[in-house]
């Protein structure tokens, strides 16, 4: 017999044997979800409360875990589901409280069921599923799911949705002009002006690990704060977690500052996975043409080159991005909804929304910048 528990959260737990199921990914990482905690970006009074639900081997040591969170609201999710709870609460139910299972805000693919063994998943799975019967919750949703874990939803009968991303694919360059190369001639000359425009009367700088200190941390709150309040009324992390971030995980960190006359006016906020670099936050004082591009989207690949990374993760949305060298992927999440008629109702609509997604991501493929047969 197999048992499960819920933890009161990620840092309660050892970091080694989470780590050790996490894979490398940062935002799985023991580094960062116990900074999102103990920042109180996640707990109290934000919405997320943290239930972590682990399976131990016969010696006590973690074999399998989700990152899950209650939650009483859908915000920071990049995953909408407002339609569902729109709905439930029009037929009279109640959709939150909810599981999440997830990094906390932030619309990056990566494992979400952490085990030792594949064979863990069904039982893992089955928790979730006891956790929401006995505890009144509506739903479960696990989101930005990593492609090769999607079977394992599947399986145990979890709706599957998804949705596109523009991720930037390193084909084996040299350097950013050998991946301009292989764009078509307009596009490349559209890049490099915007780059010109982007960089003329500013110092760019990509700061790591110690070199990022508590000024530079101030300056990007600023910028970040700015970003939030427009996008989504409050930032969703706190001060204290760019700090915390910088010291457990500041060698995973790559951020990207543009300076005038010596004053930090911009800056791009990136995370350094094993096989990818992962743009997060972005933010300005003060408005410059193209600045914005150059910042999240030709430092990221520069960047990525340089590290030999696969990929750049450049966040939610952004059909912009397909000009400047990012393409159009699926990414997944699977939902587990308690009430069968309200499950049926969903299921029919993601049978609808497939089709839609498939094709924007067949419209948005044919539009590529790339040269044919590059």
């Amino acid at each position: 017999m197999i048992e499960a528990r819920i933890a009161p959260s990620v840092g309660s737990l050892p970091a080694a044997q989470w780590d050790a199921l996490a894979g490398g990914n940062p935002f799985m990482s023991h580094a960062f979800l116990s900074a999102m905690e103990d920042s109180g970006s996640v707990g109290p009074g934000s919405g997320w409360s943290p239930a972590p639900i682990l399976i131990a081997d016969a010696a006590g040591t973690l074999a399998a875990a989700l990152p899950a969170y209650l939650k009483s609201h859908s915000q920071g999710e990049y995953v909408f589901d407002h339609s569902w709870a729109d709905a439930w609460h029009r037929a009279g139910g109640s959709y939150y409280p909810k599981m999440q299972i997830a990094a906390p805000f932030t619309p990056a693919t990566g494992p979400r069921l952490l085990l030792a063994d594949d064979a863990l998943a069904p039982a893992l799975l089955r928790a979730a599923e006891q956790v929401c019967a006995d505890n009144g919750l509506s739903s479960a949703h696990a989101t930005f799911i990593a492609p090769e874990q999607v079977p394992l939803f599947e399986r145990a009968g979890w709706l599957i949705r998804s949705d596109i991303q523009f991720h930037w694919e390193n084909r084996g360059y040299s350097s950013f002009d050998e991946f301009l190369g292989a764009l078509s001639s307009r596009k490349r000359k559209d890049i490099r002006k915007e780059r010109a425009a982007a960089q003329q009367g500013v110092e760019i700088r990509t700061l790591t690990g110690a070199e990022i200190g508590e000024a530079e941390w101030d300056a990007f709150w600023a910028f970040y704060q700015d970003t939030g309040a427009r996008k989504w009324g409050r930032p969703y992390l706190t001060r204290a977690a760019f700090t915390l971030l910088g010291e457990r995980m500041g060698d995973r960190i790559a951020l990207v500052l543009a300076y005038q006359d010596g004053t930090p006016i911009a800056g791009a906020l990136n995370f350094i996975g094993p096989d990818a670099l992962y743009g997060r936050y972005w933010g300005a004082l003060l408005e410059k043409p193209f600045l914005h591009f150059e910042l999240c989207y030709y430092q990221a690949i520069d960047l990525a080159i340089r590290l030999g990374l696969s990929r750049v993760e450049a966040g939610a949305q952004g059909g912009h991005k397909l000009a400047r060298g990012y393409e159009p992927v699926q990414t997944w999440s699977a939902h587990y909804i308690v009430h069968p008629g309200f499950r049926s109702a969903v299921a029919e609509f993601l049978e609808r929304e497939r089709a839609g997604v498939a094709a924007d991501q067949n419209y948005l493929a044919q539009r590529s910048p790339f040269r044919k047969g590059a």
